[in-house]
């Protein structure tokens, strides 16, 4: 594992262990340590690298079966330092590995559609072009729990559902905690494919006003400013007012991945949830429920 002591790495940690797997964890030496004694009272064996080169990582790559990548970055991580980790895991004879894609199906957008996600693209060139290691991705679209706050769709204070475009446009989300479950039995799969696509729900805006009124009991309505037209010059403009060039998640990357999804060209068009059955999925209502205490 690479990226375990992030959010979704801790969970594909925990689930990787329910599973009885042997789980090793790659971390820097300048990682919190309260995470790293976390993940080692777990069961975790980790080692620390004090520099992420292919020559020191792939001595923690020997005799592993697979390995999976949840870093979060920029181009010096996507890119850059997941290279480090595939050339080691080569170096070291590892056969699979998982990047750290969860995300919509990126490899249907046009090279400038979303800069996050055009890092993503260029290293699976490099993946695909340049080694010959099995790599699988996981598409998940957008983490259904973002719903609560991070991904500004359901406005609760104004009891208004955002959209741009169309309101029947279906979307794909996913809550974090099957995301990694999903992952932890693909790193143990050793029959997969290129690709998986799962989606705990497929909801369009009209669909997300009528949920979120159940569950509250109260009348949302829908909100339109305008087409994707529109959403695409509110990027730039954004992109210009607060560039935010060093920042993961700028204003306008959220707002790019909002278009991305409500534009349907990175809609998944097949499903993989039932690969395996011991993934229970959780639907947006339910996360919509816990989170408001329905």
């Amino acid at each position: 594992m690479a990226g375990a002591t992030g959010n979704l790495g801790e969970k594909v940690v925990h689930h990787l262990l329910a599973k009885g797997a042997v789980v090793r964890a790659i971390v820097r030496a300048s990682s919190d340590s309260g995470k790293i004694e976390k993940l080692r009272q777990s069961g975790v064996e980790v080692v620390a690298v004090n520099k992420f080169e292919v020559e020191e990582v792939s001595k923690a790559c020997q005799d592993v079966a697979c390995v999976v990548s949840t870093l979060s970055g920029l181009r010096d991580v996507i890119v850059d330092t997941q290279k480090v980790l595939v050339a080691a895991a080569i170096a070291a004879g590892v056969p699979r590995f998982i990047p750290s894609d969860f995300s919509i199906d990126f490899t249907k957008l046009a090279l400038g559609e979303n800069r996050n996600l055009d890092l993503r693209k260029e290293f699976h060139h490099y993946l695909n072009q340049q080694t010959a290691i099995k790599a699988t991705s996981i598409f998940n679209g957008a983490f259904a729990d973002m719903l609560t706050g991070q991904m500004p769709l359901i406005l609760f204070k104004i009891k208004r559902v955002l959209y741009w475009g169309n309101a029947d446009q279906r979307m794909d989300f996913t809550t974090m905690d099957n995301t990694a479950a999903f992952t932890a039995e693909a790193a143990l799969d050793t029959s997969t494919p290129q690709y998986l696509y799962i989606a705990g729900d497929q909801l369009s805006a009209r669909h997300l006003k009528v949920i979120v009124s159940e569950v509250t009991g109260e009348k949302y309505h829908l909100l339109r400013p305008g087409g994707l037209g529109m959403l695409s010059f509110l990027i730039k403009v954004a992109r210009q007012i607060a560039p935010g060039g060093n920042e993961l998640y700028p204003a306008w990357q959220g707002m790019q991945y909002l278009r991305n999804m409500l534009g349907g060209k990175a809609k998944f068009q097949t499903f993989d949830n039932n690969r395996y059955p011991n993934v229970s999925w959780i639907t947006v209502k339910e996360v919509l429920s816990g989170y408001l205490g329905k």
